[in-house]
């Protein structure tokens, strides 16, 4: 009938993802990069809880570093799956602030000041390549949610990285 043609956008319109699923490849890159870094600050931190005798600041941080991140890791996880991309990235792609195999054996093994020394090192380190990717993400991601998310990271990480040079400088 005439005047009925609303044309493709409404047949488009109702078969477009969900809004939320607009992305680019660095917001897909940021989420699988993070991926694997918040779940080794989660496993660093948990090393440091498992811990006996650690001051009750040390104690705070590993906590609330778990805190922060294991959230992030679901929500990351949520918009790769929202977003169709895999969690984990194909080829070979290296991250500021890793720690190898060796460095978490050194940290299960150290104990007292030596483990908190360690933990505080390891994990600035671990902040500041978290602080890399995220700004990239700040920089050059489409997704929104993404991008802030990129900020808070951003933001909680620069202000934990201070805290923990307050504490090393301390032991």
């Amino acid at each position: 009938m005439e005047g009925m043609d609303h044309g493709s956008s409404a047949m488009s319109t109702a078969h477009s993802p969900a809004i939320g699923a607009e992305h680019n490849a660095a917001d897909a890159m940021f989420a699988q990069m993070m991926l694997p870094h918040h779940s080794q600050a989660v496993e660093m931190s948990e090393i440091m809880l498992a811990k006996p005798s650690l001051d009750a600041k040390i104690i705070a941080l590993a906590k609330d570093i778990k805190t922060a991140q294991a959230p992030e890791i679901a929500t990351m996880t949520s918009f790769l799956s929202i977003w169709g991309e895999p969690t984990t990235m194909t080829g070979d792609h290296s991250m500021a602030g890793m720690m190898t195999s060796a460095d978490l054996d050194k940290l299960k093994a150290a104990q007292g000041n030596e483990a908190a020394r360690m933990f505080l090192t390891q994990m600035t380190a671990h902040h500041e390549g978290a602080l890399e990717m995220a700004k990239t993400e700040v920089a050059d991601g489409k997704n929104a949610d993404a991008v802030t998310l990129a900020k808070s990271i951003v933001s909680s990480q620069e202000a934990e990285i201070n805290d923990m040079k307050e504490l090393l400088a301390a032991l």
